[in-house]
């Protein structure tokens, strides 16, 4: 099992769109395993300072599932442009690697 093989996509969302989101993402077999964690976010949008609660998802799956999970998260997301930021997988426990290859799908 080749850790490269797997990616880690971090999104956030608003809190009321997070459950639905991981369950979407998990039911549809896109990702293995979807952690959900309270953040409050700073930014700047349109010139305009934010400060929200949000939720960040981090998303566990294939790096072949990675054009399918973020066109999921676009087409449920309500921001115009939604954080959606995927990092390789170089290295981690081997038997967890294995089960998120078996709980993905294979192909989109």
């Amino acid at each position: 099992m080749d850790p490269s093989d797997l990616v880690v996509i971090f999104c956030t969302v608003p809190a009321a769109e997070s459950e639905a989101m991981a369950r979407a993402l998990v039911e549809g077999r896109y990702v293995a395993c979807v952690n959900v964690v309270p953040v409050h976010s700073y930014y700047r949008w349109n010139g305009v300072f934010c400060s929200e609660p949000e939720h960040l998802l981090i998303a566990k799956t294939k790096k072949t599932m990675t054009e399918a999970v973020i066109a999921t998260i676009k087409s449920l997301h309500s921001y115009e442009v939604p954080e959606i930021i995927t990092v390789p997988v170089i290295a981690g426990y081997a038997p967890y690697l294995a089960w998120v290859q078996g709980e993905t799908k294979d192909e989109v």
